[in-house]
């Protein structure tokens, strides 16, 4: 059955693999939005929204008005992110303020301009690409402190998602929020994370991306608003910590907020 898929963030990381992952089956179309130029390699069913930035406020209607099928969005994946990185003896004022525009603030308007916009459905699915590093529940004295806008802007995402889902659950349209995985990418490394990839259990964005698209396949309403680990505790440092022996864990793991 035809599809669109919007991929908001599909250049680098997560979003790339996902844009790759989605356009394998030519029968779905993906529209992709690229913070400055699209990449000259993609698949003819892959189209490009460029110079489009999330933390920007027009980046909702530049969505809808590059928006070129007559039907409207079956899955939406949010996926752009910022990682400015922090201590308490150097906070990043500016980078604070990136950081929670990227992730916390322009998915709202990005989400709205969609449904004022009737591109999103009875049954469209809105997927927010948070992180475990939102939940509260999970920090722990074993992790330390530092980051905080990385940090509070998931969190800040999670009752941002968590709200969506309320405003949009009478027209049958299901939020999620969700942390994929901790990844390989150059966001990690360049925050210096990559020291902790093999420890950590980080995985490529391929594979996060693959755990993911499945997880997407069985996510309806019913779970609107619900925050999930769909690869699991697995590389979550400050799981056992908090919520136990991760062989007793469930994979997908739903996750405290």
């Amino acid at each position: 059955m035809p599809r669109n898929i919007l991929i908001v963030g599909a250049t680098r990381g997560l979003g790339a693999s996902l844009t790759t992952l989605y356009a394998d089956d030519p029968s779905t179309t993906v529209y992709a939005t690229a913070r400055s130029s699209a990449p000259d390699d993609s698949p003819e069913n892959v189209r490009w929204v460029s110079n489009l930035d999330i933390a920007d406020p027009d980046a909702g209607p530049e969505i809808t008005q590059a928006w070129a099928s007559p039907d409207p969005v079956d899955i939406c994946i949010i996926t752009a992110g910022y990682f400015g990185l922090e201590s308490f003896d150097k906070p990043d004022f500016e980078a604070e303020v990136q950081m929670y525009k990227t992730s916390a603030i322009g998915p709202v308007f990005v989400v709205q301009a969609l449904a004022k916009a009737g591109l999103l459905k009875e049954g469209s699915k809105v997927i927010l690409v948070s992180s475990e590093s939102g939940s509260i529940t999970l920090r722990h004295e074993s992790e330390g402190g530092g980051n905080y806008a990385h940090h509070g802007s998931k969190a800040a995402l999670n009752m941002v998602g968590k709200l969506l889902s309320l405003d949009l659950k009478d027209k049958a349209i299901a939020v999620g929020l969700v942390h994929p995985g901790f990844m390989r990418t150059q966001m990690t490394k360049g925050v210096g994370f990559d020291k902790f990839w093999d420890k950590g259990g980080a995985v490529t964005p391929n594979e996060a991306a693959d755990s993911l698209k499945r997880w997407i396949e069985k996510f309806d309403i019913s779970k609107t608003g619900q925050y999930w680990a769909p690869r699991g505790p697995a590389d979550i440092g400050t799981a056992e910590h908090v919520l136990g022996p991760k062989e007793h864990l469930p994979t997908p793991l739903q996750l405290p907020w």
